[in-house]
């Protein structure tokens, strides 16, 4: 299986990337790997916000293929422990899924077609976090939970 992070926009902070790239080296340990950005939207002062995600849902569609799983980053979205986040992807490995697509938004969330497409939501916090931060997040909790499977030190329950 293959796990793939689509996000909109680049990482402006050097300090973020750098402790982006080091969780995404170390999954490549574990499991296929893919960060995958959209670039911002451009001239988007005149769109209103349902224009702006309309664009970026069509942006994100055109990524994926007929066969992905797509699960949206959704601040109502279902919650999961660590431990629970593990079990959540040891059964999408089980269940012979080719690719699953974590999807972060843009800044006003997904649009209607987007939703449509997801088969799940995950929240990773009620707090609201910039987006750069939930791609770190993101990749973290990942490696995080194949280190848990595997039994390895990096967890401490």
């Amino acid at each position: 299986m293959t796990i793939k992070l689509l996000a909109i926009g680049k990482t402006d902070s050097t300090e973020l990337q750098h402790l982006i790239n080091m969780y995404e080296k170390r999954l490549g340990y574990y499991v296929k790997f893919v960060l995958a950005v959209i670039p911002d939207l451009k001239k988007t002062k005149n769109l209103s916000e349902n224009q702006q995600k309309e664009k970026e849902g069509e942006l994100i569609l055109k990524q994926l293929t007929p066969a992905d799983v797509l699960v949206l980053l959704d601040e109502n979205g279902k919650q999961f422990s660590s431990i629970e986040f593990s079990s959540y992807l040891q059964k999408k490995m089980n269940s012979s899924i080719k690719q699953l697509v974590f999807v972060i938004g843009g800044p006003y969330g997904f649009s209607a077609s987007v939703y449509e497409k997801a088969s799940g939501k995950i929240s990773l916090s009620k707090m609201t976090f910039s987006h750069q931060m939930v791609r770190l997040f993101t990749v973290e909790q990942v490696y995080r939970a194949f280190t848990i499977l595997k039994n390895e030190p990096y967890h401490h329950q």
